[in-house]
């Protein structure tokens, strides 16, 4: 049965979960926002949204 997880997996899976918390939110706020862009996002959406990425890499660009 493919997709079925064995109890190690699931185990394991925990265990990464656990240990990697604030990455796992990172990687599933990434899957959100590119799941929007790529399947929802109307025109005024993705406009509104170049503007904070634009805001966004200034801040990044001058903080380093």
């Amino acid at each position: 049965m493919p997709g079925k997880l064995t109890p190690a997996r699931t185990k394991a899976n925990k265990k990464w979960d656990d240990a990697n918390k604030a990455r796992k939110q990172y990687l599933n706020k990434r899957s959100v926002a590119r799941n929007f862009i790529k399947k929802s996002a109307t025109v005024a959406d993705l406009d509104e949204l170049a503007l904070l990425i634009d805001a966004r890499r200034d801040t990044l660009n001058t903080s380093n």
